[in-house]
């Protein structure tokens, strides 16, 4: 079976931004496991590093199936696609 990489989501359960890229993610049979990062300060730690400081939501960290990992900030589908795609 060919490892198709992960999705790691930081949000909130405020944040709209994270409830469309989820919703776009589902719609898409695209895996991710959610961490809200006011539940876990660990997370909100790794979110501020990736942001300059920032609890910016949606934080994404995608690992692709060749192993590169990428941080983004508010990606669109298509942006997470393309890192699922290396």
């Amino acid at each position: 079976m060919q490892d198709k990489g992960s999705v790691t989501m930081y949000s909130t359960t405020w944040c709209g931004y994270c409830r469309r890229l989820k919703s776009q993610l589902d719609r898409e049979g695209i895996a991710y496991t959610e961490i809200n990062i006011e539940q876990d300060p660990e997370s909100a730690a790794f979110v501020e590093k990736a942001n300059n400081g920032n609890q910016t939501v949606p934080t994404v960290l995608i690992v692709s199936p060749s192993g590169t990992e990428s941080v983004m900030t508010n990606p669109s589908l298509a942006q997470v696609q393309q890192a699922l795609a290396v």
